[in-house]
């Protein structure tokens, strides 16, 4: 494993900086792509009252959208980083977003429930790959000193992405029916495959031959699944799969649990929700320089921000706030939990052997799609159970758990620079 771990040590600082413009352009068009991304996580849950009523759906058919959706998603972004390495990003990219507008027209034109189970397959499908994409064209193609508000950008702009999808899809649906609503979402995605490919010049990246070729690498003769016995691996996967369940909870369950607790209107709810990944949007912000400018201790960032965010789930469990003070605080976790979002990145990034990027990556970030599909069936029980306080309490104590893999991923990780 020396070969591989070797590369886990920092990278020098470039010599030459890539001009401002040049990194804020990248920035940009990864950052747009990913919107998108999170976009499709939404695709069909919006309009699933809809559905329901269109084609006499129950609530288990629509649910068993989102778990297929996310088990395909899941499962095929730790292949797709295996395609990253060896073809590069910039081709994978663009079939995903075929995919995406692909699966809107499948919605569009879905005549019953099957053709909406074929959306969410395509759809998990083109979200497969984000992920190793994404993150692979950053690190080759950004510098070094602008890293931290790369990955501060490409949170943000996911979280954008997830509050765009009901606003515009339920907003076109009831102004002009929810296949026009669908035929737009189609339109949207070509458009921005238009836009990446005429820039596509700024999306390429080497490939694992183009770099083993280049005297400035170390062509590594091991077998292609090696990363998978890294310790460090399988712990970058069990936060992320710990940390997205409790967004998961957040996102599935808050309105209900504060309309339930506390009688909150489920307009008061939704716009708490709201609140909660606006304001995690502006914590990824902040969270971009912190980031950068305290790059060495990521993994410390990590764990005092998913630490306090714990701290208040589990305050507003007790019901102590009240209804205001429990939708405040659950805004104010959302704001926490966003400030350490760019530092897990960079926590990740410094854990990923260089020669095993895009694999690293797909399987690593697979934890999210894992976790976002563990999440209802776990809590759900507790949730139709009326253990409404114990939810939310659970999600801290999940999200707490969390804190002790990120540790244990700082610490792996200085322990493979220091043996070398």
């Amino acid at each position: 494993m020396r070969a591989m771990t070797s590369a886990a040590a920092p990278t020098p600082p470039l010599l030459n900086p890539i001009a401002l413009r040049q990194d804020a352009h990248i920035i940009g068009l990864v950052g747009l792509a990913h919107a998108t991304s999170h976009f499709s996580h939404l695709l069909l849950a919006p309009l699933f009252p809809v559905f329901m009523r269109e084609f006499g759906l129950s609530f288990s058919d629509v649910g068993l959208l989102v778990t297929l959706f996310f088990v395909i998603s899941g499962t095929g972004q730790a292949l797709a980083g295996f395609v990253v390495d060896r073809v590069g990003a910039r081709p994978v990219l663009f079939a995903a977003m075929c995919m995406f507008a692909l699966a809107a027209l499948s919605a569009a034109t879905a005549s019953g429930y099957h053709g909406l189970v074929v959306a969410a397959m395509l759809a998990g499908l083109g979200n497969a790959p984000f992920h190793p994409a994404d993150f692979t064209i950053l690190n080759q193609r950004v510098s070094e000193p602008r890293l931290g508000y790369a990955f501060s950008a490409h949170g943000l702009t996911g979280n954008l992405g997830w509050a765009m999808a009901p606003l515009f899809l339920v907003g076109l649906s009831s102004a002009f029916g929810w296949r026009v609503a669908y035929l737009c979402a189609a339109a949207m995605y070509v458009g921005v495959l238009a836009l990446l490919w005429a820039h596509r010049d700024k999306l390429a990246t080497s490939t694992a031959k183009s770099r083993a070729a280049d005297q400035s690498f170390v062509a590594s003769t091991e077998h292609p699944l090696a990363y998978m016995k890294l310790p460090v691996v399988w712990w970058c996967f069990g936060f992320f799969m710990l940390s997205t369940m409790t967004l998961a909870v957040v996102q599935s369950f808050a309105p209900s649990i504060l309309a339930k607790l506390h009688g909150v209107s489920f307009e008061a709810a939704s716009l708490t929700l709201s609140a909660y990944m606006f304001c995690g949007a502006v914590g990824m912000f902040v969270g971009g320089w912190v980031a950068a400018n305290k790059a060495v201790y990521s993994d410390r960032v990590v764990a005092y921000a998913m630490a306090t965010g714990a701290v208040l789930l589990l305050l507003c469990a007790t019901s102590w706030l009240g209804a205001t003070g429990t939708m405040v605080g659950l805004a104010v976790t959302g704001f926490a939990i966003g400030i350490g979002g760019p530092s897990r990145d960079m926590m990740i990034r410094k854990a990923t052997p260089k020669s095993a990027t895009g694999r690293v990556y797909g399987t690593v970030y697979s934890g999210l799609d894992v976790g976002f599909a563990l999440s209802p069936v776990v809590f759900g029980a507790l949730m139709d159970s009326g253990h409404y306080q114990a939810t939310l309490a659970g999600a801290a104590l999940v999200l707490l758990m969390s804190v002790g893999l990120a540790l244990g991923v700082g610490r792996l990780t200085r322990q493979a620079q220091a043996s070398h």
